[in-house]
């Protein structure tokens, strides 16, 4: 009876609260485990496609993931909160739920055995030690429980614990490593030490085939990367004292990135030049001697480089270098040969500081003059008159002109190794020695010609710059146009000439004839010579002169004094049948346009005195009209002769007689003789 009631008192005061706290405490426990795991790989799997967006992603969608990225960032810290608490309070429960009831069953077994009271007596100083601690640690266990619960709300808003300068800012960081295959990002642990400036970094990439051990750098900068300059969110770049090139890491979300950044001091990226703007305004003894120390490191170090200056540095080394170099404190004092600087930094350098002066060298004035030659279609003319304007630059402008220019062709010799040919260097230059004033499409449009004028000042080098132009010699006038006119013709008056059109078929004929008997009348001495005409009186407005054939005549200002139009204009054409002379082709006939003054010359003094009623009076009378502006003729080719009717065109209009009377007249013309009056008003009309 008596191990009957010890086995019944070690069930109900050991086993049973056991296997109570197992249930209650453990199997809770392991529920709580099985959901933070849950939650864990839903979070990080959600985590990488959330890094993996492109930043040209719309807006919406970048929000969208956001917004998705932030509920699995609550579940996650929920479940991972509430397996901790959990872990915790197993962890101090099982000090006093285990021990009690082995010590409610020893004391049973103590109380049932009478004869174990010296050995009760023994252990009374443990047991009353062992209530001591039990009570102390459920104290503990009451007063901690309280800051767990704290804990647990701030983990909802982490912002408010980095904010607190006695905890490092710490946390995950994905770092751009570059490899000789590409770029990759790895997942780091980071932990950063503001009063030392330290940052720790520990590798937790979980399928790592090395092992990496933890790495720990020292700062020396933080700058916000810009968004245009990497494909990647959340990202800012990092020097540290044991790296030559700056890290780049992502942040896991934009407000992360700007607590990483206050932790590190970090700056916004310089969007202007970092020359000082001083030395932005001229140029220098300290821009000419930066120049000079960045060509003779490229010609010692990088003259072979494949594609130099056509690889771009790093923008923050650049800066870097110029803003030393033109410090104003202690302005070139930078060792170009420390293995702090790379080729491609010191090539980007010298274009950015030349790029940067507030006036290009080859200058605004001459720019659109320089362009303009580039556009001529005959290489001497492009040569001689770019040769001409690079003597027209200011003296330091093409002293430093010639001294890069030489660096260029220096280059440019080297293009079997380095793959820069003059037209690669112009492409690259064109646009950083010349530039427009102000940017318009005009101007966008010229740079190919920029880059023509720089890839003849390399590839002429020598011609340019060993000598100044002869001012003596004149440029080579450009080619003449593809087709030039065959014949321009020769009017009395000084505006253009007119092309009309042929009042019948036989015009063509008749004007090819009368331009054979010129020509053969100038040639030889078969036609008499014209007789000189009198001085014309004081009144009168001079007689025309003729202006000597084949040449192309400048326009004049016509005459203030305009006459009314008169309405036998197409009648007036006709009478000058044979005499008006074509412009040699057959079947084209080309009117000559009398000037707008009335003009009457006097009778020469050798031709014989005409009666009244003599055919020569008459048709001198009919070229005396007044002077009518010609219509604007359709086309120069010869018109079908319309069908005449003597019947219709007598007594119908004041236009009909005075067109008979012409055609009467030319008739008359052509059957008589040619006189020295016929010859000198024939003169007249051609």
């Amino acid at each position: 009876m008596h191990l009957i009631l010890k086995v019944q008192n070690a069930s109900d005061l050991l086993i049973r609260p056991l296997e109570k706290f197992r249930k209650e405490q453990i199997s809770v426990t392991k529920e709580k485990k099985k959901k933070f795991e849950k939650e864990s790989e839903k979070y990080y799997s959600q985590l990488d496609k959330h890094l993996s967006l492109s930043a040209k992603k719309k807006e919406s969608q970048l929000q969208e993931a956001d917004e998705l990225l932030d509920r699995e960032r609550v579940n996650f810290y929920e479940s991972s909160v509430e397996y901790v608490y959990q872990i915790h309070q197993v962890q101090d429960k099982k000090k006093f739920d285990v021990v009690e009831p082995v010590l409610a069953f020893l004391h049973s077994i103590l109380t049932l055995n009478n004869l174990t009271v010296e050995m009760t007596q023994d252990f009374m100083p443990y047991k009353q030690e062992l209530q001591l601690s039990l009570q102390n640690t459920r104290n503990h266990y009451e007063s901690t429980r309280e800051g767990m619960e704290e804990l647990m709300k701030r983990m909802t808003h982490p912002s408010q614990i980095y904010k607190m300068h006695s905890f490092p800012m710490e946390g995950y960081l994905l770092c751009q490593e570059k490899w000789a295959l590409g770029v990759t990002w790895v997942k780091y642990y980071c932990k950063y030490e503001k009063e030392d400036r330290r940052l720790l970094m520990v590798p937790c990439e979980q399928k790592t085939t090395t092992k990496q051990g933890p790495a720990l750098l020292t700062l020396k900068s933080c700058i916000r990367r810009k968004t245009d300059s990497i494909d990647k969110r959340f990202c800012f770049d990092v020097e540290t004292a044991e790296r030559n090139t700056p890290v780049t890491f992502q942040a896991l979300s934009e407000g992360e990135r700007k607590l990483w950044m206050e932790a590190m001091d970090g700056k916004e990226p310089i969007y202007h030049s970092p020359i000082h703007k001083q030395a932005e305004m001229e140029l220098n003894e300290i821009g000419f001697k930066f120049v000079r120390k960045c060509i003779n490191y490229i010609e010692t170090k990088a003259l072979t480089q494949e594609g130099v200056y056509r690889t771009v540095g790093s923008n923050i080394q650049v800066q870097k270098l110029l803003n030393a170099f033109f410090d104003p404190t202690n302005p070139g004092d930078v060792d170009f040969h420390s293995s702090e600087w790379e080729e491609k930094a010191i090539t980007s350098a010298l274009k950015f500081y030349l790029r940067s002066l507030s006036e290009p060298l080859m200058t605004y004035s001459l720019h659109r003059d320089l362009v303009c030659a580039a556009k001529s279609d005959n290489l001497d003319f492009r040569l001689s008159e770019i040769h001409s304007l690079t003597y027209k630059l200011p003296e330091k402008s093409r002293e430093m002109l010639e001294m890069l220019i030489k660096h260029l062709v220096n280059v440019c010799s080297h293009s079997d190794q380095n793959r820069m040919t003059p037209s690669n260097m112009a492409v690259i230059f064109g646009p950083t020695l010349m530039r427009a004033k102000e940017e318009t499409v005009a101007a966008m449009l010229d740079i190919k010609f920029q880059n023509i004028v720089v890839e003849i000042l390399i590839e002429d080098y020598r011609k340019i710059f060993s000598h100044m132009p002869e001012e003596s010699s004149v440029p080579p006038v450009p080619p003449p146009r593809a087709a030039p006119r065959k014949r321009q013709p020769i009017t009395i008056s000084k505006r253009p000439a007119r092309v009309y059109q042929a009042l019948g078929p036989g015009f063509g004929q008749l004007a090819q004839t009368d331009g054979q008997s010129d020509s053969a009348g100038a040639d030889g001495a078969a036609s008499p010579p014209p007789p000189q005409r009198a001085r014309p009186a004081s009144g009168a407005p001079p007689p025309p002169r003729e202006p000597p054939p084949r040449q192309a005549l400048v326009p004049a200002p016509r005459p203030a004094q305009r006459l009314d139009r008169h309405p036998d204009c197409e009648a007036a054409r006709a009478d000058e049948g044979p005499a008006s002379a074509a412009n040699g082709e057959s079947g084209v006939y080309v009117s000559r346009v009398p000037s707008f003054q009335s003009r009457k010359p006097p009778p020469p003094k050798s031709a014989p005195a005409l009666k009244e009623g003599d055919p020569g009076l008459t048709r001198a009378k009919s070229i005396c009209r007044p002077p009518v502006r010609p219509p604007e003729p359709p086309s120069r080719g010869p018109a079908p002769k319309p069908p005449q009717s003597p019947a219709s065109g007598e007594g119908t209009s004041y236009v009909a007689s005075k067109t008979k009377f012409f055609e009467n007249a030319s008739r008359q013309v052509v059957n008589s003789p040619a006189s020295p009056t016929v010859t000198n008003v024939k003169k007249e009309l051609n």
